[in-house]
Formats: structure tokens, sequence, C-alpha cells
């Protein structure tokens, strides 16, 4: 399977690679200017953008829209554990929007970044025979 790419607007690149690469188990790519990382997990390729710069990603919509971070659209990052996880996130400081969820596929909570966009780390239900 070819890599998925995932682009989210940041505030502070430096602190979106450390929250990235030391809590969530990517690793960087590459970082060819102060406003852009490229991140990696697997097949999952997290491109991380300031809101400001030359790059196309902070360019003004037609209506004036400019890029920013937040909002809900997320990437899934799938855990054995989601106990575990919650737990040793929340002693490294993270912040949560919710708490852990239990719907007919498994468990799940979201989680921030430092720019306040969404991961959602989620627990598959065990499969049953």
């Amino acid at each position: 399977m070819s890599r998925v790419s995932v682009r989210y607007i940041v505030d502070d690149v430096d602190d979106a690679v450390d929250f990235y690469t030391t809590r969530l188990g990517f690793t960087l790519d590459q970082r060819p200017a102060p406003g852009f990382a490229a991140l990696a997990r697997g097949d999952l390729y997290l491109l991380l953008s300031a809101p400001t710069g030359p790059g196309g990603a902070a360019q003004a919509m037609p209506d004036g829209r400019r890029p920013e971070p937040g909002g809900w659209n997320r990437i899934q990052l799938t855990v054995d554990d989601l106990d575990a996880t919650v737990a040793a996130l929340r002693t490294a400081g993270a912040v949560f929007r919710n708490d852990v969820v239990t719907g007919r596929g498994g468990r799940q909570i979201l989680l921030d970044d430092p720019a306040g966009n969404a991961v959602e780390l989620f627990e598959p239900a065990p499969r049953q025979p």
C-alpha cells in the first residue's frame, strides 16, 4: 500500500514535532524549513505546517479564510492498550477532549496535539469467533 499523507496546521512546528515523536511514536522524516516538518508512522506521513510562510499550506483561500489549527477532523491511531496509553499520556501532561468512550467497534478517546488538532486513539473491540 502506498503512503497516506495528512497535513495538520500547527502553531509551533517544534512543539508539534516533539509531541508526535516523543509521545505517539512518529519519526522525523524531513525538516527542510522552520515552518514545515514531515513525520512518519508506518504508512502514515504527517505533514506539519505553520499557518504563515511562503508554502502553499499557508495561503489564504479566495474568500479570505486563512489556514488555522484545530477543528474536528483527525487522524486515528490504533493502540493495543488504550488505558495504558491514556495513562502514560496523562502523566506526560497531554490534554484530552473527552474520556474514553465505547462503541460497537471498540474504544476511543480524543487527544489534542499542542496546536489543538485532534488525534483519535482507538482500541478495536476483540473479534468474535
